[in-house]
C-alpha cells in the first residue's frame, strides 16, 4: 500500500531495507550475474555482424541466421527445460546450460564458415534456453522480497546484459570478430563456478513436468493472449536488434556505442520506469501505449536519415524495456499454471518470432527495399497492441493487481498496488 504520506509500500521491491531488490542471498546474485552474461550473448554479435559477414565472405541474410538458429533452438528447447529441471533439479539444469554455452561459444570462435558458426550458435541457443528459463524460476524461488523484487532483478540482469553485450562485442570484435565468442565462453565459465559455489540445490516440484505441459498451459486464454501479443512484439524487437546494424553500417565501436546506449535505456525503463507507469496507469494501458509508440519509432527509423536511425534505435530501448517487464509479469501471473511451466509455454511461442525476424528482414529488403522491413516491424507492434486490446478481458486478472485503485480509509487516500 502507498499512503498519501509517500512512505514505501510493504514489500516494496525498491526498498532495500525490506528485503527488496538490493538485499538478496548470494545464490540469487550468482544466478543473476550469470544471467547478465547469458543475455550479453544475445546482443554480443550486433556490432560485429558486418565484420563477420566480411570475415566469412557471407551475405547479410546468411549472417542473420546467427540469430535465427539461436532462437529457433531456444524456442523448441523451452518444451524441454521444465522436463529436465523437474527431474535433475534447478541447479544441475543451470550448470548444464552454462556448460553448453561455454562449449558452443568457444566453438563459435573457431568457425571456418558461416554454416559452422550458425550450427554452433544453435548449440549455444540450447544451452541458453536451459539456463535462462531455469534462472528466472530459481531467482523467483530464492529471492527475498517476493516475486516483484525477483522479476525486477531478472529484468535488471536482462537490461545490463543487453547493454554490455554490444559493448563487449565492439571492444573485442575490433581486433577480431572471433574474440567476443571466446570472451563470452570465459565469462560463462566464471558464472558456472559462481553458481556451483553459491547456489544450493533447489527443491524439485512435487509433480514432474512433461514435455507437453507448456503447450497445455497455453490452453489458458490469458496466457495464450500474452504469448500471441508477445510473438508480434518480438518480431519488432528482433528486427531492431538483428537488422538495424546493417542499416547503420558503422564500425564495431560506433555500432557498439549505439547499442550500449540502447541497452542502458532498456535497463532503466524495465527496472525503474515500467513499475511506476504500471502503478499509475495500469499494465494493459502501459503495454498497449508502449507498443504503439514502438511502432512509430521503427517507422521513423526506417524512413529517416542516418542520424534519425541512430536516435530511433537508441530510443527503442525505452519502449522495449517497458514491454519486457510488463510481458514477464503478465506471463507469470495471468494463469494458474506453475510459473516455470507458464514461462516455458510463453517463451516457446514468442521465441519463434525472435527466430523469424532476423531471417525475414534481410529477405524482405532483397525483395523490396531497405524501408519495408521496418514497415512490417511497425505493423507487428500494432498487432501486438491489438491483441492486448481485443483480449483485455482475459488479461484483466493479472492486470487488475497493477491497476491504479483509489480508496479512502479514515480520510486518508491510499493506493493499492
Amino acid at each position: 500500500m502507498h499512503s498519501s504520506t509517500g512512505g514505501p509500500a510493504e514489500g516494496d521491491p525498491f526498498d532495500a531495507g525490506s528485503g527488496g531488490i538490493l538485499r538478496q542471498p548470494k545464490a540469487v546474485w550468482a544466478t543473476a550475474g550469470a544471467s547478465v552474461v547469458a543475455f550479453m550473448g544475445i546482443g554480443l554479435v550486433d556490432p560485429i555482424l558486418p565484420s563477420i559477414a566480411k570475415g566469412l565472405d557471407a551475405s547479410a541474410s546468411q549472417v542473420s541466421l546467427l540469430f535465427t538458429s539461436y532462437f529457433l533452438i531456444t524456442a523448441v528447447a523451452m518444451l524441454v527445460t521444465g522436463f529436465v529441471s523437474s527431474r535433475i533439479g534447478g541447479k544441475k539444469t543451470l550448470l548444464l546450460g552454462l556448460a553448453l554455452v561455454v562449449v558452443f561459444a568457444a566453438l563459435s570462435g573457431t568457425s571456418g564458415s558461416v554454416g559452422e558458426l550458425v550450427g554452433f550458435r544453435a548449440g549455444w541457443g540450447l544451452g541458453n534456453a536451459l539456463f535462462v528459463s531455469t534462472a528466472l524460476a530459481v531467482i523467483v524461488g530464492a529471492a527475498a522480497g517476493g516475486s516483484a523484487a525477483a522479476i525486477l532483478l531478472y529484468e535488471s540482469a536482462l537490461g545490463l546484459g543487453m547493454a554490455c553485450g554490444p559493448l563487449v562485442g565492439a571492444v573485442l570484435g575490433d581486433a577480431s570478430w572471433r574474440y567476443p565468442f571466446f570472451g563470452t565462453a570465459a565469462l560463462m565459465a566464471i558464472g558456472f563456478l559462481c553458481v556451483t559455489a553459491f547456489l544450493k540445490e533447489q527443491p524439485r516440484p512435487a509433480r514432474k513436468t512433461s514435455l507437453l505441459d507448456p503447450v497445455r498451459a497455453l490452453g489458458h486464454g490469458g496466457l495464450a493472449s500474452v504469448a500471441a501479443s508477445a510473438f508480434f512484439y518480438n518480431y519488432t524487437f528482433f528486427t531492431v536488434l538483428a537488422f538495424t546494424p546493417f542499416v547503420l553500417d558503422m564500425t564495431p565501436y560506433k555500432s557498439g556505442a549505439v547499442f550500449f546506449a540502447w541497452g542502458v535505456l532498456l535497463a532503466v525503463f524495465s527496472v525503474l520506469v515500467a513499475p511506476r507507469l504500471q502503478e499509475r496507469f495500469g499494465s494493459l494501458r502501459v503495454l498497449g501505449g508502449s507498443l504503439v509508440l514502438l511502432a512509430v519509432d521503427v517507422l521513423v527509423l526506417g524512413y529517416g536519415g542516418h542520424t534519425a536511425a541512430i536516435i530511433c534505435t537508441i530510443l527503442s530501448g525505452a519502449f522495449i524495456g517497458v514491454n519486457n517487464t510488463v510481458y514477464t509479469e503478465l506471463a507469470l501471473g495471468v494463469s494458474d499454471a506453475p510459473r516455470p511451466v507458464a514461462s516455458a509455454g510463453y517463451n516457446f511461442v514468442r521465441w519463434f518470432a525472435a527466430a523469424a525476424a532476423p531471417f525475414f528482414a534481410p529477405k524482405i529488403e532483397e525483395w523490396s527495399d531497405v524501408h519495408v522491413p521496418f514497415v512490417v516491424a511497425a505493423v507487428t507492434a500494432v498487432l501486438g497492441a491489438g491483441v492486448v486490446w481485443v483480449r483485455r478481458a482475459s488479461l484483466a486478472h493479472e492486470a487488475e493487481e497493477l491497476e491504479p485503485k483509489h480508496a479512502t480509509e479514515d480520510g486518508v487516500t491510499v493506493f493499492a498496488d
